[in-house]
């Protein structure tokens, strides 16, 4: 049995950690935490595995998504932290991308739903990246696709994430830009659903309230949760979270 991955995010925006909230990123503020006193991604990566002792972090470099303009010093001194892996959403929008991003020393590259041009980039992928290097990101706003792609945007998720598995995909991420920031608690159906028909690992993204949450995701034999409001402002009991870990 695989086992249960809980991954604390790092939103990255003019350089700095800031709290991601519904995705409105023209509303992102600098990310403030009763755990540290910096918006410095690198310092805050350090500091939290002192507490916690994280295997993995989920860096969303925004800077990179939005103006393709990758802060890779930044990643380069996280990539030089000892002992932890990372998966990255450097926003991949063509095979140049996946090319240039996979010559780092990186976990999983995440492609998402928001920003690739076409599926075929995934199938294109999968020629140069392994299976377990890979996690396609079913980006979605209230339950629906969040793309620029009218064959994307216009497809139910459950349809997608079928054509995704036909290519060879094994883990996904449900990260739905709605629920982000909000601590909505809960299991969408949606997400059930997806679980009873996906074969592979799914990561979920967003709405985590608490660690009731956490340890229902778990129950729900889902492969992990992403988490950032909840751990940074307290809400996670730092020793429950560890007996999880």
């Amino acid at each position: 049995m695989k086992q249960f991955r809980v991954i604390p995010v790092i939103d990255i925006l003019k350089s700095k950690a800031v709290h991601a909230q519904k995705g409105d990123r023209t509303k992102y503020k600098p990310l403030e935490s009763i755990l540290f006193q910096s918006t410095n991604p690198v310092e805050i990566i350090r500091e939290v595995v002192k507490i916690f002792n994280f295997p993995e972090f989920y860096i969303a470099d925004l800077d990179s998504i939005i103006n393709k303009s990758p802060n890779l010093q930044i990643l380069k001194d996280i990539l030089d932290i000892s002992n932890i892996n990372i998966i990255l959403v450097p926003g991949i929008v063509n095979l140049e991308d996946v090319l240039y991003f996979s010559s780092f020393r990186i976990k999983n590259l995440i492609f998402g739903l928001e920003t690739i041009r076409s599926i075929k980039i995934i199938s294109q992928s999968l020629k140069i990246l392994s299976q377990n290097n890979i996690i396609v990101s079913i980006d979605m706003y209230k339950g629906k696709i969040l793309s620029n792609l009218k064959n994307l945007k216009n497809q139910s998720p459950m349809n997608i994430i079928g054509k995704i598995e036909s290519l060879g995909i094994r883990s996904i991420i449900l990260l739905d830009l709605f629920r982000v920031g909000q601590k909505i608690g809960g299991i969408p159906p949606l997400y059930l659903d997806i679980l009873s028909h996906f074969n592979g690992d799914i990561l979920v993204g967003g709405g985590i309230k608490d660690i009731n949450d956490i340890l229902e995701y778990k129950d729900h034999n889902f492969s992990g949760v992403l988490i950032a409001t909840s751990l940074y402002d307290g809400s996670i009991n730092i020793e429950k979270l560890r007996n999880i870990m």
